[in-house]
């Protein structure tokens, strides 16, 4: 796929670029980004330009991951990034993870809802899936403000710095946004 931009009331979710790499390389020293997200530690600024110049690239190139920054809509520093990833059987899985001094103020849940509503209509996502380390609670109550339904915990689901860890596992449908399924769906009775 080529890339593309999303924009929403206050953001504009763009691709992240090589001129990312120092934004990246700054956010990813954050001990809370580098303690919830599968990340090298310590986060060199190679780590960032390998993500940037072929993880990022790759993943459009090869249709399975769309990895975005996210910036104010009238342009400004990375507030977060957001990105889509693992096509499976129809199933997506979104991340995402925001700047220290930007937490708090909705940025990551806009940007989350406007993804999964790309998911939705033109991805043809019939499921959306956050995951999360059980103990992010920042992840959780962004992943419950876009409207995901928490499922449980996978034991054993998550490998962050070669440990297997417990994680919450959560799903969002698009009749949760008020958009037609892509399959029919039966849920289970009772």
């Amino acid at each position: 796929m080529r890339p593309r931009t999303h924009t929403t009331e206050r953001l504009l979710l763009c691709p992240l670029s090589p001129d990312d790499t120092e934004e990246v390389y700054e956010a990813a020293q954050d001990p809370d980004i580098l303690r919830w997200l599968p990340l090298p530690s310590p986060y060199e600024p190679r780590h960032a330009e390998e993500f940037l110049r072929k993880v990022v690239p790759d993943g459009w190139r090869e249709d399975t991951t769309y990895t975005f920054g996210v910036r104010p809509r009238d342009g400004g520093p990375l507030l977060a990034t957001v990105s889509l990833h693992h096509p499976d059987s129809g199933t997506w899985e979104i991340g995402f993870w925001t700047t220290r001094e930007h937490r708090g103020r909705g940025y990551a849940t806009e940007a989350v809802l406007a993804l999964a509503h790309w998911a939705f209509t033109d991805l043809r996502c019939g499921r959306l899936e956050w995951r999360a380390e059980v103990g992010n609670t920042g992840s959780r109550i962004v992943a419950e403000k876009a409207g995901f339904q928490v499922e449980g915990v996978l034991r054993s689901g998550m490998l962050n710095k070669g440990v297997r860890r417990d994680c919450w596992i959560g799903s969002l449908l698009p009749a949760d946004l008020g958009l037609p399924g892509v399959d029919a769906y039966l849920p289970s009775p009772g």
